[in-house]
């Protein structure tokens, strides 16, 4: 069995709101353009271990967010996109800890300041902590996250997280799912701190 958690995630991704061409020395047209996020380019992962000792890692699969010309930034995570490996364990972590008969949507919303983007070069890299509301199940938590921008292109950017984001599944209240995954996986314990980790690819135009 797992730490179950979602994590999601993803969590200030939509950093990737960067802006402006190496060789350009004027602010590019960050301000005027939507950045939409490329989701078969994006990943949002986290962490389980059972029985003490054995680590895995899963994945949502189907992702969508926006960083709109003003700034604010939005990023779905599609719960029943859950990819765990094993079919029983996809379907039981969707019914009885993310619950997507009742939604199917996790969200991460944040506000950044694209000026801050405007001299990146093609190919730097910018470390930036900005911070994000992550909702889900009308529960929200409020968090500082760290990551890395890079610049890939005119009109394409990576916002990777820094280090695994460590979610506590106390805050979204998740103990009665992980009690029945428990249960139904003959455990006696599954933790309930979960590391995240993020890469997230955004293009513009």
């Amino acid at each position: 069995m797992r730490i179950f958690y979602f994590f999601l995630v993803v969590f200030g991704l939509t950093l990737t709101a960067c802006g402006a061409p190496e060789t350009n020395t004027q602010p590019d047209a960050l301000v005027t353009t939507n950045w939409t996020l490329v989701s078969a380019d994006s990943r949002v992962e986290f962490i389980s271990v059972k029985k003490g000792t054995i680590v895995e890692t899963h994945s949502f699969t189907d992702l969508s967010g926006m960083v709109l010309r003003n700034g604010v930034a939005t990023v779905s995570i599609h719960l029943n996109s859950l990819e765990t490996n094993i079919d029983i364990r996809n379907e039981r972590m969707k019914k009885h800890l993310f619950e997507t008969d009742r939604t199917d949507i996790a969200g991460v919303s944040a506000v950044l300041n694209l000026t801050q983007f405007e001299t990146m070069a093609i190919g730097a890299r910018k470390d930036i902590t900005l911070p994000i509301s992550l909702i889900m199940h009308s529960n929200v938590m409020k968090m500082d996250i760290v990551m890395v921008v890079t610049r890939l292109g005119d009109n394409k950017v990576v916002v990777e997280s820094r280090t695994p984001v460590i979610l506590d599944t106390d805050k979204f209240n998740f103990a009665p799912g992980i009690l029945k995954l428990q249960e139904l996986a003959k455990l006696n314990v599954i933790a309930t701190e979960v590391p995240v980790m993020f890469s997230l690819t955004f293009e513009r135009g």
